[in-house]
């Protein structure tokens, strides 16, 4: 395998897996991302550049925080989870793109949306049905648990991406199998109350 196309695919696995992990938290990855491109540790194609601006580091760490707070409140989780669907496609399809050092930038965009969007917006989902399921089963009590193994993957497989791209890939993969597992657990041992006639 030639240098080249060695460094082409490690930066499009890189690309894939940090827009998967913001479809567990949409700003974490972008914000590791900025952090990483100021450090010189991650290159950004395609005119993104921008996301190591100022300004971008800046709105991305108040999002982040903004994020990560809202679900641990009840409710206010699962509206976010659906506000944050498109939100995870579309950075997802960002972070990928930004990755793809492809001369053609609408190839890259191409790869960026089907492949960073796509992948972004399918965990996206299925942790939303997963904090449906919680959401159902525990009242919301157990909603913060849900939401702390998702902050905790997001960060884990945005770093892994930057440093370790295909060590990304197995955490990322892990942390879905945990998730929907912990689902099928807690939706298999809920029983309704029956109403005494």
């Amino acid at each position: 395998m030639q240098p080249n196309l060695l460094v082409i695919t490690i930066s499009i696995v890189a690309g894939i897996c940090l827009a998967a992990s913001s479809g567990f938290r949409v700003f974490v990855p972008l914000l590791v991302a900025s952090l990483a491109s100021r450090a010189g540790l991650l290159p950004l194609n395609n005119g993104l550049d921008w996301i190591a601006g100022d300004m971008a580091l800046a709105m991305l760490s108040v999002a982040c925080i903004i994020e990560v707070a809202g679900f641990y409140i009840p409710w206010i989780d699962h509206l976010l989870d659906t506000i944050a669907v498109p939100g995870a496609v579309v950075a997802g399809s960002l972070l990928a793109t930004s990755q793809i050092g492809i001369g053609n930038p609408v190839v890259a965009w191409i790869i960026g949306i089907v492949a960073g969007g796509g992948s972004a917006g399918m965990i996206q989902l299925s942790t939303m049905f997963t904090r449906g399921v919680s959401l159902v089963t525990t009242g919301g009590i157990g909603n913060p648990i849900v939401a702390t193994a998702e902050t905790g993957l997001a960060i884990i497989t945005s770093l892994l991406a930057v440093f370790v791209p295909v060590l990304a890939i197995f955490a990322i993969v892990l942390g879905v199998v945990v998730l929907v597992r912990w689902r099928t657990r807690r939706n298999q041992g809920y029983q309704p109350r029956r109403v005494l006639a």
